[in-house]
C-alpha cells in the first residue's frame, strides 16, 4: 500500500483514520445550533435561502435555539459518552451561517464552547462571503492554541447552478476563502453536491479537477437529495425531468471515477447524507453511510484504483 501519498492503507485519504491519528483517539463532533441566519435569507444577498436547504434534515434532537452552548453541548455530551468512555469533543457550529454575526457576538458564543472542559475545538459551518478580515484574525489567533476548522459551504464550482439554487455568492468567492484560511493555518473544509440539476458527468468530474487545484484541507460530498419543505422539493414535484437522481451503483461508480482526479492530500470525510426519512422525497436509498463506504472501498480494490491515481 505503500504507493498511496498519505501513507494510510484505505484507498482514499479518509477522515476518521486522520482524526484518530491526529488527536490519539476518538474525536466526535457535537452540532450546535446558535441562531445564526443566512444573507440569501434575511435579504442582504436574497431572500428565500438555498434552493434545497431545509435545516431539520441535520440538525440533532438536542439542538435548540432555547438552550445555551454549553447546554446543547452537555446533552450531545452525554449522548455519545453512553458508548465511549474516552473521547475528545469539538464543538460544531453547524445551523445556518456561523460566522454571520458581528465578531464580538461570535466571540461570546465561540468561548462559550472552548471553554467547556472535554472540548478541544471547533468546527464551524458557513459561506464563503461571510468572513470578514477581523473574524480571520480571530480565528487565526484561536487556531495558535485549539483546533480551528471552517466547513465551507462550496456547493459547485459551476456559477449557473449556485445562482439556480439561490447561493447568492460565486465560486471565486469559495476559492478566495480557502485561500484565506490555508495562508492563515486555520482548517478548512469544502463542501460539494454531485447531481445538481443541469449538471454533467462531465461537469461533476471537472469539480474534481477545479477543487483540486485549491488549498483544500478536507472535503465533504454527497448526493442530491431532495427534502419537503425546500424550493427544490417544489420544482421535483412540479417538473422531475430535470433531476438526476442517481442510484447507488452510478453514484459509486461517479464517486470511483471522482477520487481518480482528486488530489491525493485532500482528506475525504463523507460520500453520502443522510436525512430523516419524513422529509426525505428522494432519491431514497435505504442505505447508512458506513454501508454505503464499504460499497466504496470495495469497487476501489476491484477496479484496482485509488484516490489520486489521475491527478
Amino acid at each position: 500500500m505503500s504507493q498511496f501519498l498519505w501513507g494510510g492503507a484505505k484507498r482514499y485519504h479518509d477522515f476518521s483514520g486522520y482524526y484518530r491519528g491526529k488527536f490519539n483517539g476518538r474525536v466526535q463532533k457535537i452540532s450546535i445550533d446558535a441562531g445564526f441566519t443566512c444573507p440569501n435569507r434575511d435579504g442582504l444577498r436574497g431572500t428565500g435561502g438555498c434552493s434545497y436547504c431545509n435545516n431539520l434534515t441535520f440538525s440533532p434532537a438536542y439542538c435548540n435555539l432555547e438552550k445555551s452552548v454549553a447546554n446543547q453541548l452537555t446533552e450531545g455530551i452525554e449522548f455519545f459518552s453512553r458508548k465511549y468512555t474516552s473521547m475528545k469533543y469539538l464543538a460544531y457550529f453547524q445551523a445556518y451561517s456561523n460566522t454571520y454575526a458581528p465578531l464580538k457576538s461570535l466571540k461570546i458564543l465561540y468561548e462559550e464552547a472552548l471553554n467547556y472542559p472535554e472540548v478541544i475545538g471547533l468546527v464551524i459551518a458557513t459561506r464563503p462571503d461571510c468572513l470578514s478580515t477581523e473574524t480571520l484574525d480571530y480565528l487565526q489567533e484561536l487556531a495558535l492554541n485549539h483546533y480551528i476548522m471552517i466547513e465551507f459551504g462550496v456547493e459547485s464550482h459551476l456559477n449557473s447552478s449556485l445562482e439556480k439554487m439561490n447561493r447568492g455568492h460565486l465560486f471565486e468567492e469559495s476559492a478566495r476563502a480557502l485561500n484565506e484560511t490555508a495562508q492563515r493555518k486555520i482548517h478548512n473544509c469544502a463542501h460539494l453536491i454531485l447531481g445538481l440539476p443541469g449538471e454533467t458527468d462531465e461537469d461533476f468530474l471537472d469539480q474534481a479537477r477545479a477543487i483540486s487545484q485549491l488549498p483544500v484541507e478536507n472535503l465533504k460530498l454527497h448526493q442530491l437529495q431532495v427534502h419537503k419543505g425546500t424550493r427544490m422539493y417544489h420544482e421535483y414535484v412540479q417538473d422531475a425531468s430535470g433531476f438526476r437522481m442517481f442510484t447507488v451503483d452510478e453514484y459509486l461508480d461517479l464517486c470511483v471515477r471522482y477520487l481518480e482526479l482528486l488530489n491525493p492530500q485532500i482528506i475525504v470525510e463523507r460520500f453520502v447524507s443522510e436525512a430523516p426519512d419524513d422529509l426525505l422525497i428522494a432519491p431514497r436509498w435505504g442505505l447508512k453511510n458506513f454501508e454505503f463506504t464499504a460499497k466504496l472501498e470495495k469497487l476501489l480494490e476491484e477496479r484496482n484504483t485509488w484516490q489520486g491515481r489521475l491527478f
